[in-house]
């Protein structure tokens, strides 16, 4: 322990249980075989850290204490049903044995908590909300406010999928396995979606004092390569591993010293790393190699990503051509935020008034009415048409819509700004 240390012990506990707690959870469900059980040792390894850290000190791994705490609180609550079933035999009564199973040698199997983890909570016994909502609690480390502002539900929605989904995983005795052949591609489109949001989530975080969370990004990053390696002829698989690269490359060159969001037409494109967009670019020729029919969503995104990163200056960018790959996304994967993001492009491509016309339309629809990014895009929009006090006003409301402080602070600084 490091009892002199001078960082708050509280906040250390919180900090590390947020980025760890998604690979203790992983770990004690291959034990205790429950998801739902599993999530509960993790919050007793917590309290235990808030009992134990103020008094005694951070330990110098301290993810590895809450992981060590967690798995002894699970073998102990096995060993306790083992010798409650054999209790209940030597009296005539019959239990089944509850000892974790061996694991099964099939090279096949993924030799990944995580994202053995992310299959199981995708099972379709789940709801398809509920199998989000569930996995990116469990492995996105996300919270039911941040979830539900990423689908623009209510927090109580979420709260509900989440009980019940872990609920019927318990009910249902889903076990804590690999699926193969035709079940592992029933569940791979809830794995994906999982697995991007997850991304998401670090790339631009919903919530909190940081706008970037980068171990979620590099364990949404990791699991894409290691599903891509174990589902070599799938191509949305290698189609997200690209795009995910292509997005992974920007990180560098996304914040300013002080954590400040730097936006994408102002950040120092010698910062992007190349060497992650070069495996962009391998990921998303696998994507179309393996393709056997019209590109698919997470394709798509690649193609456009990869646009930015053929582009050297803000200036050289195709907008042309990154409008048509929206607008082939829209009709593929219809969505307001698909909607909202290929108006951008229109506005570089065809000027503002044709982008404010589509911004304008998605007003009116209203299913983006607390997205902050729809006021801070039409914002941008009104100061291009040099409407300066309509276009401060939009950004005050993104501001006021946004749960992210460094992000409120650029807003509120783009609002300062437009007169």
């Amino acid at each position: 322990m490091n009892a002199q240390s001078p960082v708050d012990p509280r906040g250390s506990v919180e900090t590390v249980f947020r980025l760890e707690s998604p690979r203790v959870i992983a770990a004690v469900t291959r034990i205790v075989r429950d998801v739902g059980i599993a999530e509960e040792l993790a919050q007793d390894a917590l309290v235990a850290a808030l009992e134990q850290w103020p008094r005694e000190g951070v330990p110098d791994n301290p993810g590895a204490w809450l992981m060590t705490t967690a798995r002894r609180r699970a073998v102990d609550l096995v060993r306790r049903r083992e010798n409650y079933a054999r209790k209940l035999a030597e009296i005539g009564r019959e239990l089944p044995d509850t000892a974790p199973p061996e694991e099964p040698a099939d090279p096949e199997d993924i030799d990944d908590d995580l994202l053995r983890l992310v299959f199981t909570a995708c099972h379709p016994v789940l709801a398809p909300e509920a199998r989000t909502a569930l996995t990116l609690r469990l492995l996105g480390g996300l919270t039911t406010p941040e979830i539900a502002r990423a689908f623009l539900v209510p927090e109580a929605t979420v709260a509900q999928r989440i009980v019940r989904a872990k609920r019927t995983l318990a009910t249902r005795n889903v076990a804590f396995e690999v699926p193969y052949g035709p079940d592992r591609e029933a569940r791979l489109g809830s794995v994906l979606d999982v697995i991007y949001l997850i991304f998401n989530e670090g790339y631009a975080a919903t919530a909190g004092d940081d706008w970037l969370r980068p171990a979620l990004c590099e364990d949404a990053l990791r699991l894409a390569r290691q599903l891509a390696a174990l589902m070599p002829k799938e191509p949305e698989v290698h189609g997200l591993a690209a795009l995910l690269e292509f997005q992974s490359s920007r990180a560098a060159a996304r914040t300013g010293p002080d954590g400040t969001p730097v936006l994408l037409r102002d950040q120092n494109r010698r910062r992007w790393n190349r060497m992650l967009v070069a495996r962009g670019v391998h990921a998303l020729t696998r994507a179309d190699a393996t393709a056997t029919g019209a590109p698919g969503p997470y394709a798509l995104q690649a193609a456009i990503a990869a646009c930015h990163a053929h582009a050297y200056t803000y200036e050289e960018t195709d907008w042309r051509a990154i409008a048509t790959l929206y607008a082939l996304l829209a009709a593929r994967a219809p969505s307001p935020v698909v909607e909202l993001n290929r108006a951008v492009a229109v506005s570089m491509a065809d000027g503002p008034e044709a982008a404010l016309d589509l911004v304008d339309a998605l007003v009116r629809g209203g299913d983006l009415r607390d997205y902050h990014l729809l006021p801070s895009v039409r914002g941008d929009l009104l100061l291009r048409l040099g409407r300066t006090a309509e276009a401060r006003a939009e950004f005050e409301r993104a501001a006021g819509l946004t749960r992210n402080e460094k992000e409120r602070e650029l807003l509120l600084r783009r609002a300062e700004g437009a007169l």
